[in-house]
């Protein structure tokens, strides 16, 4: 039994083309990304997984890191134990200038890990835009994946994008999950930080600019963590902004502001933002049987809408609905499957 284990994690290993990064030497890390941009050129290329034992990987101020290549994906050791920082300076604050990692291929898979952009947010001004994933790709995955920052954490920057997130972790403040396309959360966790040193301000957990997708943002089954200052599920960027939370466990509902959406728009009134089925930390129904949300554009322009779907509405917004010709979550399953004997052998 033991010579035929061997013998199946030898042909595992044969069939799966992956790259071992050294153990918190973010030089290594760079090459290993350089080498698989390389790999990778084709959209039709194998798989290419990069391991990342763990370890801290600091990029230093290093920003803008780039995935160009296609099936490519970044797999740790544990989400807590492999860590890729970077910290850019302040003067450099911007949404489309801080990115730790920034993707720009299709199918990017990346897992157990955490990305963390250390720029000094309390220090930075009046805003302190630090995006740890900045998106431009298609189809990426996130499973066991943290995202600590504060402002702009995750950035979805394709306006035709697809993106899937499962036992995803997402910190911030304002904007912290951010842009275009139609991703889905599946059993996510959602923290909200200190908008202010001191614990005042308010948080503003979405910003979609929702366009050429029909759905937008889309929250299935997440946990929303509070620290300190209230906040809100969302508000609208620009264009047609959509965003729904489905079965959400509020952990601080007191901290969760009466509209529950941010009725200033920042370009925009059409807002299409919807709430289902949202429970307390007790898993009791706290759903008001009805929030009008009038939302506003400099005084003149309104929109009117109520934000609490029914059952027959939110049923609409199943996985299988949103990505007719893609399955995410069975993707998941496949590549955990070869994940798992890759850790097993390099870890």
């Amino acid at each position: 039994m033991a010579a035929t284990l061997i013998a199946a994690q030898i042909t595992m290993k044969a069939q799966t083309d992956f790259i071992r990064v050294t153990a918190n030497d973010a030089e290594s890390l760079l090459s290993a990304i350089k080498q698989a941009n390389e790999q990778n050129r084709e959209a039709t290329a194998n798989r290419l997984y990069i391991m990342i034992p763990n370890g801290i990987y600091h990029l230093k101020d290093r920003t803008l890191t780039a995935i160009t290549g296609h099936n490519i994906a970044l797999v740790g050791e544990s989400m807590r134990g492999t860590v890729i920082i970077n910290k850019p300076a302040v003067k450099n604050e911007g949404i489309s200038k801080t990115a730790t990692l920034l993707n720009r291929g299709t199918n990017l898979y990346l897992q157990d890990l955490t990305l963390k952009n250390d720029l000094d947010y309390y220090n930075s001004g009046a805003a302190g835009r630090a995006v740890c994933l900045q998106d431009k790709g298609t189809r990426t995955i996130c499973k066991n994946v943290c995202m600590l920052s504060y402002q702009d954490t995750y950035y979805t920057d394709n306006e035709k994008g697809q993106t899937y997130l499962e036992n995803a972790e997402i910190h911030g403040t304002v904007d912290f999950i951010c842009g275009a396309g139609d991703t889905y959360f599946n059993r996510c966790t959602i923290v909200t930080e200190r908008r202010n040193r001191d614990g005042s301000g308010r948080n503003v957990i979405a910003a979609p600019r929702t366009d050429d997708t029909p759905w937008g943002y889309v929250f299935e089954s997440c946990a929303i963590y509070n620290r300190i200052s209230d906040f809100v599920y969302a508000r609208g960027w620009h264009t047609k902004p959509h965003c729904t939370w489905l079965n959400t466990v509020l952990m601080s509902p007191e901290k969760l502001q009466t509209t529950r959406f941010d009725p200033k728009g920042m370009r925009t009134v059409d807002s299409r933002f919807y709430e289902y089925h949202t429970v307390d930390g007790q898993r009791r129904d706290i759903t008001p049987k009805t929030n009008v949300v009038t939302f506003t554009l400099n005084d003149d322009e309104k929109n009117t809408v109520e934000t609490i779907l029914t059952s027959e509405e939110a049923s609409q917004y199943k996985l299988e609905k949103i990505f007719p010709d893609w399955r995410p979550e069975k993707n998941v399953r496949k590549l955990m499957k070869h994940t798992a004997w890759l850790q097993q052998l390099l870890f």
